[in-house]
């Protein structure tokens, strides 16, 4: 399994993925889920990727040979165009893969998130499916999630929207991957986690965060202890006799 996260606000998008591609009690496997293809000055965009890893690292090959030549996403005239992009190559690896995956009862399983700035549009994220379709996210739904999304969703509904600092919006990726490891062995460390401010059209605030890592585990610590301190500092619960 799998948990990657993808956040916009008014400052530019907040990146995260962890790196643990399959799970049990005696296999743990670890892959980065994190892709950049970057021309400085032009244009940025960062792709996550969750499911089949031999599908996703198909996808990025066909992507990558593409921008090297200078076509695909090195010449998108925007974001959604960006996003079709990495749609038609997931359509080109089903093409390829999706019978013989079919006919041995494994499903074509691939989605990503697609994030970034081309130079004179706003930062923007979209959520591709195995189908190749987009969805973009909007300023009611700044983020969007891939993978084991339902326990780092609470602390994102409650704290994330489109006026969220960079910084703080960093945090709560941070809380969310802290939530999710916390509840299911299928996500885990090292975390990739990258900020890009906006209309910056570069890379330069990234981070890999191990399980020892030392900011990762004061996170952890000190989120803990303001949550029950927060708790122990709640209205009392009136009670009352119970009903005849």
């Amino acid at each position: 399994m799998t948990y990657c996260l993808g956040i916009v606000t008014a400052d530019g998008l907040v990146m995260a993925s962890d790196s643990r591609s399959n799970a049990g009690f005696d296999q743990v496997n670890q892959c980065r889920k994190m892709y950049r293809f970057v021309t400085e000055g032009e244009r940025v965009f960062v792709i996550l990727t969750s499911g089949s890893l031999s599908i996703s690292q198909s996808v990025i090959s066909l992507l990558k040979a593409d921008f090297d030549a200078g076509l695909g996403l090195a010449s998108a005239p925007s974001l959604y165009h960006a996003a079709r992009i990495v749609g038609d190559c997931v359509r080109r690896v089903s093409e390829i893969d999706r019978a013989s995956l079919e006919r041995d009862n494994f499903s074509f399983n691939v989605n990503l998130l697609l994030g970034g700035q081309i130079r004179g549009a706003p930062p923007t994220l979209y959520l591709i499916y195995p189908q190749g379709n987009p969805l973009q996210a909007t300023e009611d739904s700044p983020y969007l999630q891939l993978g084991e999304v339902k326990y780092g969703r609470p602390i994102l509904d409650r704290g994330i929207h489109t006026g969220t600092s960079l910084e703080a919006a960093a945090k709560y990726a941070l809380l969310s991957f802290d939530a999710a490891m916390r509840s299911n062995v299928t996500v885990g460390p090292p975390i990739d986690l990258l900020v890009y401010r906006s209309d910056s059209l570069a890379v330069t605030h990234y981070r890999r965060l191990g399980a020892t890592d030392p900011d990762l585990n004061l996170i952890h610590s000190s989120w803990e202890q303001s949550l029950r301190r927060a708790v122990e500092e709640l209205p009392a619960i009136e009670f009352g006799p119970p009903p005849p």
